[in-house]
């Protein structure tokens, strides 16, 4: 190698890991160090000491990803583990069923639940040796895929080489090829310029892609790639599913985002009402969820049919799209000051309905995705969640359309407005302001706060309206006269209203912090630091430090309350509140008294209790002096496990926390009570 210096090797290898470990921090823990720009010189230092001495060139250096001529044709390789399909359900009886089905087949053992995003793509599976990218298959028809191991080489967020000292010798994981859909834009863009068709979906995009014979083809479209699966490995420790993806991250590779393990089915089933609400975040297509044993033990006893496994399931929602104009877009201030932005659309049938507006979540959203009135748009509308806009359909803009202002000040009131440090939402700074009163008087009223029968959402807009209520110490002040000068307010209805105003007086202390609207803290937030505190007075002259100790307050919520509560907006609402005579205290059967047989004692309880509910259960631990707690910690002294407690049994264990069976946990119960 005439000419190569040690300087010149020490040089290119600091180069290489370096941009190794810059495309570890971009693209698997999303936490870049250096600009674009930064990156860019670095892959250029290393070109040019690459192109002086080729010789040193290596297949996994980072300048590598594009370097192989065009393909004559796919080789169809066999697969050295099956590919198999997932069984799908679209009700949650059906996974119930599915859950029931598993547990009888493990003998009731405890099973732990991992809810996944079913990314819509194209399945691929790629194999390491010794740390190296060595091959690349599609999952063709589940025995034998295409080789695409020259188009999986351009994808930036599959390493040439896996990050880290600890690698296995074999390392074949499963995942899913993607497209973005702002990666989507970009490509039709470039389509429109040429001339020629624009692509649909990204789904279409990916499938067609990734079987290109020219890899140049396939980097210029820049498809991604998220780690789902494990294959045949060698010298992997990980014992169940969440272990694997952390390895997997460690090593380079991008694990499924929002995977979350769940002790109970119930809990995972939960989760998955839960998640498509938050799919318009992502900037990739999600087709529906899929639930799976963490555990790989128990994946092996459950085996496989002879197309699925029998420990995965896919829940799949109806998804339904559709293209039309974007007319508009005005903006709602919340109970919390909020301001939403929401299309207002050229109505287009969508899942039977007529769709006119669309939820635009927050000024972050309209910049990520470049919204612009006049738009033609994607809208979407998955499971029972509210519509939302995908993606521009950016080759349609034939005009320069103008970027859409966020208001700089309250579109309501007038007063300015201000980002939450470090979230996404901007907020109206005025309490006070018309629009949050409206909002915070409607679920002021609600079953789970004040439960003021008789107010509903038109009345509130009338009181707000004709100014007979500007804060909720108002509403106390309201009469028969007051009321009956409202239109279509009869004597009769006025009554009942009043009637149901004086009996939410005497709601107890947790019912009535709920009610407030305090950002951060809702009814179980509410009811932890009643019971703790006892009456508003204690909470009110708690420090930061002694509302953050209380279990299942996190420093952010008590840091909201706290702040709240000296505000002068505070201070003056809970001032006016007491003063007209509401209750501030929490009943005494609700408050531990420190007394009992588990006085002093923090519960986790986990699982499925054949006897008691969860509720129930927990009612009876405080009833006789304990307290309930959500999560396990060195403070926990009992953890009562029923069928299926799964992480937070083995959390127990670990920390020396005493398991109680349901058997040990009645037997503790003084006679009378667990006779009942």
């Amino acid at each position: 190698m005439s000419g190569v210096t040690p300087e010149i090797l020490e040089r290119l290898q600091a180069l290489r890991e370096a941009i190794r470990r810059h495309d570890y921090l971009y693209y698997v823990r999303a936490q870049p160090e250096i600009s674009d720009l930064e990156y860019d010189r670095l892959m250029q230092d290393l070109t040019t000491i690459e192109a002086s001495f080729p010789e040193l060139v290596t297949p996994d250096s980072p300048t590598q990803r594009v370097g192989e001529e065009p393909m004559e044709g796919l080789v169809q390789v066999a697969h050295r583990a099956p590919m198999l399909s997932i069984e799908n359900s679209y009700t949650v009886e059906d996974l119930q069923k599915f859950a029931e089905r598993t547990s009888k087949s493990l003998d009731g053992e405890a099973v732990e639940w991992v809810v996944e995003l079913k990314v819509d793509g194209v399945a691929i599976s790629v194999r390491y040796e010794n740390g190296l990218l060595v091959q690349a298959l599609t999952r063709g028809n589940g025995e034998v895929g295409d080789d695409v191991t020259h188009n999986v080489r351009t994808i930036a967020d599959v390493p040439l080489r896996l990050y880290g000292d600890k690698i296995p010798a074999v390392l074949e994981v499963r995942g899913e090829v993607y497209m973005t859909n702002s990666d989507l834009v970009l490509l039709n863009k470039r389509q429109q310029e040429l001339g020629k068709e624009l692509y649909a979906n990204t789904r279409n995009v990916a499938s067609g892609t990734i079987r290109l014979l020219d890899p140049k083809l396939c980097a210029e479209r820049k498809l991604r790639m998220l780690v789902h699966g494990v294959g045949v490995c060698e010298g992997m420790t990980a014992e169940n599913h969440m272990q694997f993806l952390e390895q997997v991250s460690s090593l380079g590779l991008p694990p499924t985002p929002h995977c979350k393990c769940f002790a109970t089915f119930s809990e995972a089933v939960k989760y998955c009402e839960e998640i498509p609400e938050r799919l318009h975040e992502l900037d990739f297509e999600v087709d529906g969820l899929v639930l799976k044993v963490n555990r790989f033990d128990q994946r092996a006893k459950l085996g496989q049919r002879s197309k699925s496994p029998r420990w995965v399931i896919a829940y799949k929602f109806e998804k339904y799209e559709a293209t039309t104009k974007l007319l508009g877009i005005s903006v709602q201030v919340g109970k919390t000051g909020a301001i939403t932005p929401v299309a207002e659309l050229e109505p287009v049938q969508l899942a039977g309905t007529t769709v006119s507006r669309a939820s635009l979540h927050n000024a972050d959203e309209i910049v990520r995705k470049d919204i612009r009135i006049g738009d033609i748009v994607v809208v979407e509308k998955a499971g029972k969640i509210i519509p939302h806009i995908v993606r521009v359909e950016a080759a349609e803009r034939t005009t320069d359309l103008p970027v859409f202002q966020f208001p700089t000040h309250c579109p309501v009131c007038g007063s300015d407005v201000a980002k939450d440090e470090g979230g996404v939402y901007i907020r109206c700074t005025n309490p006070s302001c018309p629009a949050q009163l409206r909002e915070k008087l409607r679920f002021f009223a609600t079953r789970g706060a004040m439960d003021i029968e008789g107010l509903g959402d038109k009345l509130v807009d009338q009181l707000v309206a004709s100014k007979l209520v500007t804060c909720y110490g108002d509403l106390y002040r309201l009469t028969l006269d007051k009321l009956t000068s409202l239109e279509r307010m009869g004597e009769k209805s006025a009554t009942k209203l009043l009637e149901g105003i004086v009996a939410s007086k005497s709601r107890p202390l947790s019912r009535l912090l709920n009610g407030l609207s305090i950002r951060h803290i809702g009814s179980n937030g509410s009811q932890v630091l009643a019971r703790h505190f006892g009456t508003l007075d204690a909470i009110r002259q708690a420090t930061l430090e002694d509302l953050s100790r209380v279990s299942e307050v996190g420093e952010i919520t008590a840091a909201s309350v706290y702040e709240f509560l000296h505000s002068d907006y505070g201070k003056t609402t809970i001032d006016d509140l007491v003063a007209l005579g509401l209750n501030t205290q929490e009943p005494k059967s609700a408050i531990p008294t420190g007394e009992g047989i588990f006085a002093g004692k923090t519960f986790v309880v986990t699982g499925t209790l054949s006897k008691f509910s969860r509720d129930e259960v927990e009612d009876l631990i405080e009833k006789h002096g304990g307290k309930a707690s959500s999560s396990v910690s060195k403070k926990t002294d009992y953890l009562l496990a029923g069928a299926e407690a799964g992480s937070k049994l083995a959390k127990a264990e670990s920390l020396g926390v005493k398991i109680l069976s349901e058997a040990d946990f009645i037997a503790l119960l003084p006679t009378e009570t667990a006779a009942d």
